[in-house]
């Protein structure tokens, strides 16, 4: 199947992004599938992102899917940062554990977009995050 000139674009504008990640590096994130509006990451906790209880501390789930939510708002070649997200944790996650979080586009409005992301582990879902995106304007004002 050919590639599409989106699709293109889009594993360009994020491995481009991915290669200059120095946290995800740093942290073992992995960029595992990319399309338009869409992105999938994955991290294994080691011991060192547990908190008190032995769990992962949700700083790092946050982390992860704010990384896959990065990732796909900014598929369509334009530079786009977040402008917010809610995060509700469902399920406690532990080092040993590989968390795989996947970015759905759901709606994008002039420089706004609007982002839901699953994380998972085994077929459990750890968190969810709905995070919200701005594109940065373009020199010239646009």
């Amino acid at each position: 199947m050919p590639v599409t000139e989106d699709q293109a674009l889009a594993e360009a504008s994020v491995q481009r992004l991915h290669d200059a990640d120095a946290v995800a590096h740093d942290l073992g994130i992995e960029l595992l599938a990319v399309g338009p509006g869409t992105a999938t990451t994955r991290m294994r906790v080691v011991p060192t992102m547990a908190n008190g209880h032995g769990l992962t501390h949700g700083g790092y789930v946050f982390l992860l899917a704010d990384t896959a939510f990065a990732y796909a708002c900014n598929s369509g070649g334009r530079d786009t940062v977040a402008s917010g997200g809610d995060i509700e944790f469902l399920e406690p996650s532990r080092p040993g554990d590989e968390l795989v979080a996947e970015a759905q586009e759901r709606v994008l409005r002039g420089r706004g977009g609007l982002y839901d992301v699953r994380v998972t582990s085994g077929g459990r879902v750890v968190a969810e995050l709905r995070g919200r995106s701005r594109a940065l304007r373009r020199e010239g004002g646009a």
